[in-house]
């Protein structure tokens, strides 16, 4: 165990009472579908093939319960698989898919997910909007109909954005005050480089609106790979747990792409340590709670 495992394990008091959501992770075959985002020498460990099956025995070893399948490409194809793969699992409670939110089909393309092998699990949208150009790209009219789709069709929207695409985040929840936004990774903080700001006012602007939520994952890639340790993340932790609250705060692994860092059970390890100071209840929200509500499981 390293230096920064070993810090993570530290105390931790063991599994909860109930069990954990973990409200955000993946997986990927790569002879069905390549993953181009995997590029180069720092990703090269997960370049592999990541399934339910590798996922499960770490999961229920600590203490989870229920997880929610995230999209990891932006193709048409990949919602329906993980709807399949929800269906026939018993582990998986909903899935965050992708659709092209510009189209103006949006709601019938929902529609018809719905009425899919595992529909029932849709429980949200993402888009890589991190990859986009335009910093104000949620803000476009095109955007914005897709997202008005996704609020009247009672779904999630998960934000996986960068520091500085965060003020146009709080821009788009103020308009659409019927959506619930989640954002994943903590907008990706600088925690590496140890600096706070410009992003802790962009996340604390952002939790302003009262239709957002916050996930308390991605901070372990986000750090010192080989160094990191639980008070590297602290001061992270503790702007989006003062920001957003217990009530809008959820746990999530981001397994695979944790592993560059860490192993499943260091990285609930450490979120446990990061919020050891809640009371019984609050962290029951955090690592359960806000997710089933929000995603409605």
């Amino acid at each position: 165990m390293t230096g920064a495992a070993a810090t993570a394990a530290a105390g931790t008091g063991g599994v909860p009472d109930s069990p954990v959501v973990d409200a955000h992770h993946h997986v990927w075959d790569l002879s069905v579908r390549d993953q181009a985002w995997i590029t180069g020498e720092a990703l090269a460990p997960i370049r592999r093939n990541f399934s339910l099956a590798d996922l499960a025995p770490e999961a229920r070893a600590a203490g989870v319960g229920a997880t929610i399948l995230v999209q990891t490409v932006t193709v048409p194809e990949e919602t329906p698989e993980f709807l399949a793969l929800a269906a026939d699992s018993d582990l998986v409670a909903g899935v965050v898919g992708w659709v092209d939110l510009t189209r103006p089909d949006v709601a019938d393309t929902l529609a018809r997910l719905r009425e899919l092998p595992g529909g029932r699990h849709l429980v949200g949208i993402r888009h890589q909007v991190q990859g986009e150009p335009d910093p104000e790209w949620l803000l476009r009219p095109d955007v914005r109909r897709g997202l008005a789709a996704l609020a009247a069709a009672d779904l999630a929207y998960d934000l996986v954005v960068l520091p500085h695409q965060l003020p146009a985040c709080a821009k788009a929840a103020a308009e659409l005050p019927g959506l619930t936004f989640v954002l994943d990774h903590m907008g990706k903080p600088p925690i590496a480089t140890g600096a706070l700001e410009p992003w802790a006012s962009a996340v604390r602007a952002l939790a302003a609106r009262p239709n957002t939520v916050c996930k308390l994952s991605g901070m372990v890639t986000e750090a010192d790979h080989r160094t990191w340790t639980v008070d590297d993340l602290r001061p992270y932790a503790e702007t989006v747990l003062d920001a957003f609250g217990p009530r809008r705060l959820m746990f999530g692994s981001d397994w695979p792409v944790s592993t560059l860092a860490a192993t499943y059970g260091e990285v609930l390890d450490a979120a446990r340590l990061l919020t050891q100071s809640l009371d019984t209840a609050e962290r029951g929200e955090v690592f359960g709670g806000t997710a089933r509500r929000v995603y409605r499981r």
